[in-house]
């Protein structure tokens, strides 16, 4: 073996034929000696490995990329790394779900770190599209991987990021579904009996997501003033649910309510009172303005159950909960008001969301206003 000039380490020709660089260094961890060795098929091969783990060790971080697998590293992120982030609790359970459905029980897991290419990451992106997964769930998908080999580069585990070399997969966005003013008030009619109705028509005349609607407290509304103020929302965190933050500055807003809204919540609000004196002691009075029937926070997925149930019944195909904040929206656009307006009403972060999901709505106000202008001229 010959030592190299500048004492960095070791190269020798083995045995098969191939070579082999050394490089001996101190753990910065533990403090004790190891040894890291280097194969290629040349000799200009190793020495090149062997300047480049040299240079690793210059740098603090580990001389070479780490044999731990992919599916052992995901693991590893999403318990520290990501647990430890300032992202939203949401934002969190939704990447766990994301990495763990479909990164670690994907062909990609047991590939080993050091032996990670961006080839790999676009067989990934074949395979979640093969299985059918909407380009929004591919492009999040490869969001969650990337943020995770950031980490890993970070750590010193490997020496740049794969994944970014492949190019984040676009998300066409796709047009809302909604209803007509009529087929609202079929649906609505439909729930009438229901103990959601009254959430269920608020939603429909001021477009608010479910889980601002089910996380309003009556410190947040203002009969008097008709108005109220999103400044929670009901989400379902690891089987319960808990009132959080707005995701964005734009959700925490204020929303001008109706005069016939403001008559529906004043009933509604008589209503409750009399439910919390029935339930006595059995009621947690969180001054929640739609609560279970014990006065607790309420789930948005009871709005889905009955929504989909009434829908089928009224042969509304594709139709949600959010099919009602999309009708409210389309109503208003379809009736002239700004765009900017309709954004800040529905807590947009800005109006190229509005634009991009109601394209088609901008389409009919142009033909509207096209007309309208002919005939001001009269022609």
């Amino acid at each position: 073996m010959s030592k190299r000039s500048n004492g960095e380490g070791n190269i020798r020709q083995r045995p098969n034929g191939s070579w082999e660089a050394r490089v001996s260094y101190i753990d910065p961890e533990n403090g004790k000696r190891k040894r890291v060795s280097f194969y290629g098929r040349t000799k200009t091969e190793v020495r090149s490995k062997l300047k480049d783990g040299v240079a690793r060790l210059e740098a603090g971080t580990a001389p070479k990329d780490a044999s731990i697998t992919v599916g052992q590293w995901l693991a590893h992120w999403r318990a520290t790394t990501l647990e430890a982030s300032d992202r939203k609790p949401t934002t969190k359970q939704m990447y766990v779900r994301l990495s763990q459905n479909h990164l670690e029980s994907s062909s990609i897991a047991a590939v080993r770190l050091d032996r990670f290419r961006a080839s790999n990451v676009e067989g990934l992106l074949v395979e979640l599209r093969a299985k059918g997964l909407a380009d929004t769930s591919v492009r999040l998908i490869y969001t969650v991987l990337r943020q995770a080999f950031d980490g890993a580069v970070r750590d010193g585990l490997i020496s740049r990021n794969p994944v970014a070399d492949v190019k984040r997969p676009r998300a066409t966005a796709k047009e809302a579904k909604f209803l007509d003013v009529s087929q609202v008030g079929t649906l609505l009619r439909a729930v009438d009996d229901s103990r959601y109705a009254t959430v269920l028509k608020l939603i429909a005349a001021t477009g608010l997501r479910a889980g601002e609607a089910c996380g309003l407290r009556w410190e947040d509304v203002d009969l008097d003033e008709g108005t109220l103020r999103v400044r929670k929302t009901a989400v379902i965190l690891n089987n319960r649910v808990e009132l959080l933050e707005p995701k964005t500055a734009k959700s925490r807003r204020t929303v001008p309510l109706s005069a016939s809204t403001v008559a529906m919540l004043r009933k509604h609000k008589a209503t409750l009172a009399a439910e919390k004196l029935a339930a006595g002691d059995q009621y947690a009075d969180l001054q929640m303005v739609f609560p279970t029937r014990l006065g607790t926070i309420l789930s948005p997925r009871n709005l889905l159950r009955v929504v989909d149930v009434a829908a089928k019944k009224e042969g509304l195909d594709g139709v949600g909960v959010h099919t009602l904040r999309h009708s409210a929206a389309v109503a208003w656009l379809e009736a002239g008001v700004h765009i900017r307006a309709v954004a800040d009403l529905l807590g947009h972060s800005s109006i190229s969301i509005t634009g991009d999901v109601y394209a088609h709505v901008s389409d009919t106000a142009s033909r509207s206003a096209v007309d309208g202008l002919s005939d001001a001229l009269g022609f």
